[in-house]
């Protein structure tokens, strides 16, 4: 029955809503490439004893009005931590400096700044003076929580492959969709996900394949079915994957999967789109944060209307009242 239900959530989050591509071919693409994966990273996390887990967010849209992170990503993390928290789960959110202050409103309006620390990761400026040992250890040393189980990147880019099918500027390049280059203006929070050795589960939440995770698909799939797939596919694999057709609808629905597997029902009140809508316009005027899709700091996730982003939030909130 759990497994019928993780299914659902899954089916409820994969229309390519942007028309991004992630199915353009029907044989092969970033929907069928791990199909499973969310069913798995929902068992795993509710199966860990004591888990707690890590969520990397924030994506930079230089192009907008006025230049910010993007509302996709950090409103998914903080439903995660809405979420989880009053499951027993131990949640810190890692983010750059442009995401700390929208993450912070958000935490306070939900009551939750004194129980999820979070992490404001180096410049790249910074990190390009560390090893990637160091850059762990940065993170490490402020995360709030002894033991982590789990990382999770929601709308979180990572470097480009460096094989020769790439051209060479944009070879282990950071890329918007449109692929411009936004490397420097970024955290390698990639180096976080390296050489763990399982010590740490990962999981990858993304929606165009420029995000980290994406590298647990083939860079011939996503270069034939995303426009500039090429060039922004992100080379960085997770153990576990969500592809989904907007980040915050894997965070809804990996949030009610575990809570499905844990045999604990979420809170009715998390899917109440009103209050998601309310959370959001908080987020947007503290961050700023900005549309990713429009450019400007208006409370929509990629473009879409309200109506239609908040459709997916009611029905996994249906779907998780199994």
């Amino acid at each position: 029955m759990n497994e019928t239900i993780a299914d659902r959530l899954r089916d409820a989050i994969q229309e390519d809503i942007g028309g991004r591509g992630l199915r353009s071919d029907p044989q092969r693409n970033l929907i069928n490439a791990c199909a499973d994966d969310f069913r798995a990273a929902c068992h795993e996390i509710a199966a860990t004893p004591s888990p707690s887990i890590a969520i990397v967010t924030g994506f930079f849209i230089p192009t907008a009005t006025p230049p910010a992170g993007e509302t996709d990503g950090p409103l998914g993390a903080l439903f995660l931590a809405r979420a989880l928290v009053p499951l027993g789960i131990s949640v810190v959110l890692a983010t750059d400096a442009f995401c700390v202050h929208a993450l912070e409103a958000g935490l306070a309006e939900c009551g939750l700044r004194k129980q999820v620390p979070i992490v404001t990761l180096p410049t790249f400026d910074q990190a390009k003076r560390m090893s990637d040992a160091e850059y762990r250890q940065y993170f490490d040393e402020r995360k709030g929580i002894d033991r982590l189980t789990h990382l999770l990147a929601i709308e979180r880019v990572g470097p480009s492959h460096i094989h020769d099918r790439v051209p060479t500027e944009h070879r282990d390049r950071c890329h918007t969709m449109r692929g411009r280059d936004i490397t420097e203006v970024m955290s390698p929070a990639h180096r976080l996900f390296l050489d763990l050795h399982g010590k740490v589960s990962t999981i990858g939440i993304g929606d165009g394949g420029n995000e980290i995770g994406m590298g647990r698909i083939s860079w011939d799939v996503i270069e034939s079915n995303i426009p500039n797939g090429g060039i922004v596919a992100c080379r960085v694999p997770t153990d576990r994957l969500i592809v989904c057709g907007v980040s915050n609808w894997g965070a809804y629905a990996l949030a009610a999967g575990v809570g499905c597997f844990l045999g604990k029902p979420l809170d009715a009140a998390l899917f109440d789109p009103v209050r998601e809508h309310e959370i959001l316009h908080i987020m947007v005027e503290a961050g700023p944060l900005v549309d990713g899709v429009l450019g400007t700091p208006t409370a929509t996730v990629d473009g879409l209307s309200w109506p239609q982003y908040a459709s997916v939030l009611t029905r996994i909130g249906e779907l998780a009242r199994w």
